[in-house]
């Protein structure tokens, strides 16, 4: 599934909608979001049931600093409308798969109002 371009007008329609979605927030210019964007994009292939957006900072400022974006590339997951993952760096393929695994599996409904759900934990060198 090709990812979806995000701006300030669709932005509360892509979150509000049931699944996973996973937002790349990133720039022209930024050399790291760039390296990025085919590790996305290819991840992105491999998941027709997530959907996989970008939020572009140069041109959606308000939206960046609305979610204190502050440094980029900066990789968000919201599940059924709820924030359960935000970082910022590169990620590569292999910790953004079981990322999107995460995702998948995490059930909301075992979470107490307010409790934030356990980060994924980055593969070792004993996962390969």
């Amino acid at each position: 599934m090709p990812t979806l371009p995000i701006t300030e007008a669709s932005f509360a329609e892509a979150v509000k909608a049931p699944g996973v979605l996973l937002i790349d927030w990133w720039a022209p210019w930024c050399a790291p979001c760039r390296m990025f964007a085919p590790i996305y994009e290819k991840v992105s292939a491999r998941h027709p049931d997530v959907r996989f957006a970008k939020v572009d900072t140069e041109s959606q400022p308000r939206l960046a600093s609305i979610f204190q974006i502050r440094s980029i590339p900066t990789l968000m997951v919201v599940k059924d409308g709820r924030v359960v993952f935000s970082e910022a760096g590169m990620m590569q393929e292999r910790p953004l798969e079981g990322l999107v695994k995460w995702a998948k599996e995490l059930d909301l409904s075992k979470l107490t109002a307010g409790q934030l759900p356990q980060r994924p934990r980055p593969p070792t060198p004993l996962d390969r």
